[in-house]
């Protein structure tokens, strides 16, 4: 019976995370999530209370997972710049990942506190993981930088999800320039 739950509840994020990607929050209903996985309506309550249940438990799934792909890529890196590059490039190319766009449709909804807070955490340990790099490269602020650092990568994922008139190569290279060089460095 346990199994079974846990087969379902998998199968519920599963169609939650292609619907938030498909179509953003607005798609993700209790009914589309029913209809997607053969459930009845009234058992998908079984599982989650609220739409906000759902989103939390695809944060508290998908962004490690997210956060692990950033850090293996970081971890490959020998330098310190090379720490800053490897950060901005791998969430740049997750940005065609269903988790990943998931993890966009949600922080662009409107949540509850509660799933807010986790977004927060989430992204939070995300942007600590670049912190040592920007130390060993002299930062005097180190937080502070990884924090606009991650503003940097944020507004490139939204220009690329958004299908700008840029390739998302370019936007890649521009997002790196601007974390290794600053605006005065332009690109590659």
């Amino acid at each position: 019976m346990a199994e079974h739950r846990s087969m379902q509840r998998a199968a519920l994020l599963d169609a939650a995370r292609s619907l938030l990607s498909e179509g953003g929050t607005e798609a993700l209903t209790f009914p589309a999530l029913a209809e997607r996985t053969g459930l009845a309506r009234s058992s998908v309550y079984e599982y989650f209370r609220s739409r906000a249940a759902v989103v939390e438990e695809l944060c508290e799934v998908d962004f490690p997972v997210w956060a692990a792909e950033v850090e293996a890529a970081m971890a490959r890196a020998a330098t310190p710049e090379g720490k800053v590059e490897a950060y901005v490039r791998q969430q740049l190319a997750l940005v065609g990942d269903r988790r990943h766009r998931a993890v966009v449709a949600i922080s662009a909804s409107e949540l509850d506190a509660g799933a807010r807070e986790k977004i927060r955490a989430a992204h939070g340990s995300l942007v600590a993981m670049i912190v040592q790099a920007l130390r060993e490269m002299g930062h005097g602020e180190p937080r502070l930088a990884a924090m606009l650092l991650q503003g940097v990568v944020d507004a490139a994922v939204r220009r690329i999800e958004l299908g700008a008139a840029e390739v998302p190569s370019a936007i890649t290279e521009a997002a790196v320039g601007m974390a290794l060089r600053g605006v005065g460095g332009g690109g590659r």
